[in-house]
Parts: C-alpha cells; sequence; structure tokens
C-alpha cells in the first residue's frame, strides 16, 4: 500500500511539473488517502499486537 501511495506521489510530481494541475490534484489525493490509510492499519495491527497477542500466548 505504501508503494501505491509512492507510485501515485510520483505521478503527481511529474503531472504538476508539465502543468496538468487537475490530473495532479487526483493523484495527491489518492497517495494521501493510502498513505493515512496505511497508517491506521499499522496503528491498530500495533495495538492489537501489544494487547491480545500477549494475551494469548
Amino acid at each position: 500500500m505504501i508503494k501505491l501511495a509512492f507510485v501515485f506521489l510520483i505521478i503527481a510530481l511529474i503531472a504538476g511539473l508539465l502543468g496538468l494541475t487537475g490530473i495532479a490534484g487526483v493523484a495527491v489525493d489518492i497517495a494521501m488517502f493510502l498513505f493515512i490509510a496505511a497508517l491506521v492499519i499499522f496503528a491498530v495491527l500495533l495495538i492489537l499486537g501489544l494487547t491480545v497477542f500477549k494475551k494469548v500466548t
């Protein structure tokens, strides 16, 4: 998921340099959404790993 965020970030940078601001804006929005989603998933798994996993083992 992080790789996709970086891909869309690169697309946004290239589109911004070429003057395609509409495409750049959409690519930045997608990259931000994917990055935030990855951070949320990381936080949830971290909390679960610190709490539930210790109780199971």
